[in-house]
Formats: structure tokens, C-alpha cells, sequence
């Protein structure tokens, strides 16, 4: 029984004879040429290749955040580091301020009050100066009345004389003055030339004649004087 070989070494003897076999090459006559295979043409059955899918467009990349320069840098607070300012002095600061405010409001109030003053006085005068002005020919016609009287019409002379002298109290009072420029020479500030008329004893430029007196009022004239010059 020992002497017979094992089911499991012949199986193995057996599988090295045939490896021998087959490692033990062939006689050159009874290779077998083997047909050769047709090369394939480049591309004939070849599958076209399919195009790539486009590339997805790279995203740009985000803006990168401007770099902070110098300028536009926080300037630094130089009163930082600056000791803080005395109370007593900040007060009165303060109320130098405000004292120079009240000042200047002091001032303007009395700009005001002036010049509101002058403006009622001045509407004041010129409601006085129409009113006033209305009374000169009332004036007029008096002296004309009284230049051409008669001497038989005393009685009346005396009553429009007394009327006349009333009203140019009434003017006088209110500021008004008459004035007569008979020899004087003529200013057309405060002359009004009617006509002129030579005269052998006067020289030209010469007032001859007043056929109305003038009136002024504080230095402003209210009607000039109607007159007849010298030429």
C-alpha cells in the first residue's frame, strides 16, 4: 500500500508533464502560419470621436476689495490726544460769545427803531405836504383879492385880509413858509420861469415879477415860486 502513489502527487505529476510539454518548442515545419489578421483602416469603422462638451466658462473671480490707501484712510482726530480744555475756560468763551450776540442784536434792534422812526416821519411830512399843498391856491386867490381891491371895498378887505393871515399862521405852524423872490436872481431850484421881459435897469437873470409865491418845508421845496425873469 505504500508503494502506490497518491491520487493527490499523480494529479500534480501530471500537471507538470504538461507544463513541460508545453514549454518544449515546436519543430519549425509543423509551426502553423497563422493567417494575419487585416489591419483595420485608420478611421473606417472607428467611432467619431465626440466633441468635447464646452468647457464651462470660468467665473471671474469676485472683485477683490480695493486696498485702503492714505487718503482714503480715517484722518486721525488731532484733538485725540489733546488734554481736555479747562471748564472756566470754555465757559468763558461762551459767554463772550453770547455777549457779543446780544450786542449785535441790540444794535440792529436800535438800526431798526431809527430807521422806523424816520420812515414815520418822513409819511408823516408828505401827508402834511398834500394836504398843506391843497391850501395854496386858497392862498393865491386871497392876495389877488387884496392886490385889486378897491378903496370903497374896505370892509371886505379887512375880512379876506384876516382869512389870508390865518392861513399862512396855519402853514407856519405846520412847518410850511412862504417866500417872495421879487429882485432876487432867478435859481430854478426854487424859481419857475413864466416868461421873461427885458429890463433896461435890471440885469438878465434877473425875477421882476412873483405871480405866485413859493413854499418850502424843511429845505424841500414844496412849490417853486412862478415868476417873471429879466432876458
Amino acid at each position: 500500500m505504500e508503494g502506490r502513489p497518491k491520487p493527490a502527487e499523480h494529479a500534480v505529476r501530471e500537471e507538470l508533464a504538461k507544463e513541460k510539454e508545453r514549454d518544449v518548442p515546436p519543430d519549425d515545419g509543423q509551426e502553423e502560419e497563422a493567417d494575419p489578421e487585416p489591419e483595420e483602416a485608420p478611421g473606417a469603422d472607428a467611432e467619431p470621436e465626440e466633441p468635447e462638451a464646452d468647457a464651462e466658462p470660468e467665473e471671474p473671480e469676485a472683485d477683490a476689495e480695493p486696498e485702503e490707501t492714505d487718503a482714503d484712510a480715517e484722518p486721525e482726530d488731532p484733538d485725540a490726544d489733546a488734554e481736555p480744555e479747562d471748564p472756566v475756560v470754555v465757559l468763558q468763551r461762551e459767554r463772550d460769545d453770547y455777549l457779543a450776540l446780544a450786542q449785535r442784536t441790540q444794535a440792529d434792534f436800535e438800526n431798526y427803531r431809527k430807521r422806523a422812526a424816520r420812515e414815520a416821519t418822513a409819511a408823516g411830512q408828505r401827508a402834511k405836504a398834500g394836504v398843506v399843498s391843497g391850501l395854496f391856491p386858497v392862498v393865491d386867490n386871497l392876495e389877488r383879492a387884496l392886490a385889486s381891491a378897491g378903496e370903497q371895498e374896505e370892509h371886505l378887505v379887512n375880512g379876506v385880509r384876516l382869512v389870508h393871515s390865518e392861513l399862512i399862521a396855519l402853514l407856519e405852524r405846520n412847518g410850511v413858509e412862504q417866500f417872495d423872490p421879487a429882485g432876487e436872481r432867478f435859481d430854478p431850484t426854487f424859481h419857475e420861469a413864466l416868461s421873461t421881459r427885458p429890463d433896461e435897469k435890471q440885469d438878465a437873470g434877473v425875477v421882476l415879477d412873483v405871480v405866485e409865491k413859493g413854499y418850502r418845508a424843511n429845505g424841500a421845496v414844496l412849490r417853486p415860486a412862478r415868476v417873471v425873469v429879466s432876458g
